[in-house]
């Protein structure tokens, strides 16, 4: 582990053409758990001028039989939850349009193939949708346990977008990008040695008063969220470094779900399976296998077991249990990496961490995903039924289980 370096990551905001995707994709996985908690949902989203398109396997009671036929009124459903989800992150532009833009659905039944290995049956447990690796992460950076780079970079984004909303800021538009570089001595951030941010933005706030209004609140923002002892005047600033930045969001490049992994993360602080969430129900272990390693070391940092912690899980399609269970503490932990992984596994609320344990230690069979589809599945508070896996109620039974 280096303890003096430079490192960077970026956020995008939920005007991004691929977290545009990202979220449609994610207001039909919750539409579906609404009507069948146990719905089986793999929904990919296309993004691109005027147009909308979608395209996976489904299954679930009351949505679609397994000859393709659906139930009444579900199509207008989706069609309505895409339009709504396009208005509410505020696109109304001749090039992205939520009434006007042209939408097609291509969902289709799961394969059977599938669902036999998946689906629990006589003396089988329900098995893992897939096979992969995920991995989850925690670090003493921030209060949320998340690393400093990608957590300043999500709320300088968050904030403009609320700015917005309110027409505090009425001069943007949705599509933005923001990245943060800090220095890191003996581990910890010092400095802010670079911000970038890029913004869509209303026509003429590319040029001189409007220009020059738009980069001094970009750092307004910037210094309302990073902390000031952070910032000083040898740190350098790029706004909109491009110039002109009217023609966003579908309209200037298509979007695609799950093509912003490591924003979904831990910006780039650690490693990724490489699987993505958004449009998938939770028997998807690239998703709930993702929120469980999360949680388990959002716990581990938390109860003081170590300054950092990377977990990694495996599994095999249609098989409950977990292939691997890998702890990393970097160097940080107070007790032996092994002896953690012991007490992971006495940590009785996970079921064996098998994909059933998790759905339900976590409750996650319920319609919560769309508001994780911008600025991070982690890092995130957990209220009422959102974010459950950012809860750090396993503090004590992990302390005890090593003690």
């Amino acid at each position: 582990m280096r303890h003096n370096y430079l490192f960077t990551s970026e956020s995008v905001s939920e005007g991004h053409p691929d977290k545009v995707a990202d979220q449609i994709s994610d207001a039909i996985v919750d539409l579906f758990l609404s009507k069948d908690p146990e719905a089986r949902v793999a929904c990919e989203t296309l993004t691109t001028t005027q147009k909308v398109v979608l395209a996976g396997e489904i299954r679930g009671q009351g949505i679609m039989d397994t000859q393709g036929n659906w139930a009444p009124g579900v199509p207008e459903e989706i069609e309505q939850a895409v339009r709504e989800t396009v208005k509410r992150i505020g696109y109304e532009q001749d090039g992205f349009h939520w009434e006007s833009l042209d939408f097609s659905n291509n969902l289709h039944p799961q394969s059977a193939h599938i669902a036999q290995g998946v689906d629990a049956s006589g003396n089988k447990d329900e098995g893992a949708g897939d096979q992969g690796i995920m991995f989850g992460f925690a670090c003493d950076e921030t209060p949320d346990l998340m690393p400093a780079t990608l957590y300043y970079s999500h709320k300088i984004l968050e904030r403009m977008a609320a700015d917005r909303h309110s027409g505090a800021a009425a001069f943007l538009e949705p599509d933005a990008k923001s990245q943060v570089t800090l220095r890191f001595e003996d581990g910890k951030p010092v400095r802010a040695t670079a911000i970038v941010v890029s913004t869509q933005h209303a026509k003429g706030y590319d040029e001189g008063d409007r220009e020059a209004e738009l980069h001094s609140y970009v750092k307004k923002v910037v210094a309302d969220v990073i902390p000031h002892e952070l910032l000083n005047g040898e740190t350098v600033y790029h706004i909109n470094p491009t110039g002109s930045f009217e023609i966003g969001g579908p309209d200037g490049d298509a979007g695609l779900t799950g093509r912003k992994i490591i924003v979904d993360t831990y910006g780039g602080a650690a490693p990724h399976g490489g699987g993505a969430f958004s449009g998938k129900d939770p028997t998807k272990v690239d998703r709930s296998a993702a929120y469980a390693a999360r949680y388990l070391a959002k716990n581990i940092v938390a109860a003081g077991l170590a300054r950092r912690c990377t977990i990694q899980l495996a599994y095999a399609i249609g098989v409950s249990e977990p292939l691997s269970l890998y702890v990393d503490t970097h160097g940080t932990g107070t007790v032996d990496d092994s002896a953690i992984e012991l007490a992971i596994g006495r940590v009785e609320k996970l079921g064996g961490l098998t994909p059933r344990g998790i759905r339900i230690a976590l409750d996650l069979n319920k319609p919560i995903y769309s508001k994780t589809a911008a600025y991070g599945h982690f890092g995130r508070k957990a209220e009422g039924d959102l974010f459950p896996w950012e809860r750090t109620d396993l503090v004590e039974e992990l302390k005890a289980a090593l003690a």
